[in-house]
């Protein structure tokens, strides 16, 4: 009688932690103090048909004061007192 040796399945490439010695950190957020000291000559006016990049500081009539700290192609996200919202923007 023959017994059959069934194959040792592998899971693939072991992550290392090494590998993510390499990686670059995230940047912190920007905290809401950052954005109430700016100067307010420092915030446009939203509109949504501007485009909007990263670190702009802009005044919502609804939100108020806030700065960009995301942008994607057709939205933003943008950090004000309340919170972070998600807005449109122009497609470039």
């Amino acid at each position: 009688m023959s017994m059959k040796r069934s194959k040792q399945r592998t899971s693939g490439p072991s992550r290392n932690s090494d590998d993510d010695a390499w990686a670059k950190p995230p940047e912190p957020e920007p905290k809401w103090e950052e954005v109430e000291g700016k100067p307010d000559e420092s915030f446009v006016p939203f509109v949504l048909s501007s485009r909007y990049a990263k670190g702009d500081l802009i005044r919502h009539p609804k939100f108020g004061k806030g700065m960009v700290i995301t942008a994607e192609p057709t939205r933003i996200e943008v950090l004000f007192q309340d919170g972070k919202k998600k807005l449109g923007h122009a497609v470039a």
